[in-house]
């Protein structure tokens, strides 16, 4: 695939083979899995166990051929069309398995899934070096990117992990989802990834990365701080 429209701000093949990791393929997850396949990386790994439903269509990258399919080979599928890359496909993490250096955390429920998944898997664990997470409402979201390895940040992180009650009434737990608002909150977490990514390992000009990024939409706001 032909990289030279971004190659001067991210270069894939300096990522090499380091693995990636997104953990659920719905409206974040489908978008960042072909946002990182269109940037040229490879070693990518998607996880869901679901089903895609007719109200999937709306907000998620999935189209009416693909109802019934499973999310995971029907992203599959779309990643292959569109870039002619290979991803790796597997059905629900459960915190088990081990994961890659780049980790996206984008499944719909907090106790059922992103807190043992953080736990067990990705919690002072070095193989993982960022994990990324995302909270989205209709008009607004949250990003959350840490090293899991390093015990600030994880201290600072697990504050923010409520349970599945107290996100039905947070700025991003609605269960309403706006495709456009996913098309930005996904945006954004790939955006951590490169920005990471060059900080670390190229010539980023970057003194530190935001660990929490909240954005508004209605109204137009911006708020960050770092861990």
């Amino acid at each position: 695939m032909n990289i030279q429209s971004h190659v001067e701000v991210f270069n894939p093949l300096s990522f090499g083979t380091r693995r990636i990791d997104v953990i659920g393929c719905g409206a974040t997850g489908s978008r960042v899995a072909l946002s990182l396949a269109r940037l040229g990386l490879k070693n990518i790994h998607i996880w869901d166990f679901d089903t895609i439903e007719e109200h999937n269509i709306a907000n998620q990258m999935f189209n009416l051929n693909q109802i019934g399919m499973s999310k995971t080979e029907a992203l599959a599928k779309l990643i292959k069309d569109a870039t002619d890359l290979d991803v790796t496909i597997h059905g629900r993490c459960d915190g088990s398995e081990p994961l890659g250096t780049v980790v996206f955390m984008l499944t719909d429920t907090m106790d059922e899934s992103r807190k043992p998944i953080f736990e067990k898997a990705l919690k002072y664990k070095l193989s993982t070096e960022y994990l990324i997470e995302t909270r989205m409402g209709a008009d607004s979201l949250r990003v959350y990117s840490i090293n899991p390895g390093a015990y600030t940040e994880v201290q600072e992180y697990e504050k923010t992990l409520y349970s599945n009650a107290e996100a039905t009434q947070s700025l991003c737990g609605t269960s309403i989802t706006l495709g456009p608002t996913a098309d930005i909150v996904a945006g954004w977490a790939v955006w951590q990834l490169i920005r990471w990514f060059n900080l670390e390992y190229g010539e980023s000009k970057e003194e530190e990365i935001d660990s929490e990024i909240l954005n508004s939409i209605r109204p137009p706001m911006l708020f960050t701080r770092k861990f």
